[in-house]
């Protein structure tokens, strides 16, 4: 079964987030789906890039994952886009999709990885980002499977 890992800078401790984050995942059956928390850096970036980069390599095992930094400069997709998107990048492998800090990723992300993806052109807290692209993962799936969620 093809995966997404979601990994975040900063731990949610939000235990309402927490609960309908769970709610998502539970339901998302198309693909495996993990989610891996890295630790902020007190808006050090070059040190939170480091590790986000650790856990990447981590994730791949000398295998190639496509990776997609969530920026606000990112491309903007609808969700019926976001559905097809996704799923075509599936189709190639892994894919890990990266959240950052307060102040965003570091330069040697942005140097590394080359592929981003904007949520909205809203500016939204971390822990919402993250719940909303948990939420846009399971919708990509019912749409794929025309399934009515999506209306």
């Amino acid at each position: 079964m093809k995966s997404i890992h979601l990994i975040s800078v900063g731990k949610n401790k939000d235990k309402n987030y927490l609960a309908l984050e769970a709610d998502y995942i539970k339901r998302i059956t198309s693909f495996s789906f993990f989610v891996h928390e890295v630790k902020a850096c007190e808006e050090n970036l070059d040190l939170e890039a480091k590790n986000v980069i650790k856990k990447i390599e981590t994730i791949e095992k000398g295998t190639s994952a496509q990776v997609i930094l969530l920026t606000e400069k990112g491309e903007k997709r609808d969700s019926p886009q976001f559905s097809k998107w996704l799923f075509t990048l599936l189709e190639k492998g892994t894919v890990i999709l990266v959240i950052g800090g307060a102040s965003g990723h570091g330069d040697e992300l942005y140097k590394s990885f080359k592929n981003e993806l904007s949520l909205s052109k809203l500016t939204m807290p971390h822990k919402l980002a993250r719940l909303t692209l948990i939420e846009q993962l399971y919708r990509a799936q019912t749409i794929l499977q025309a399934h009515p969620y999506h209306k």
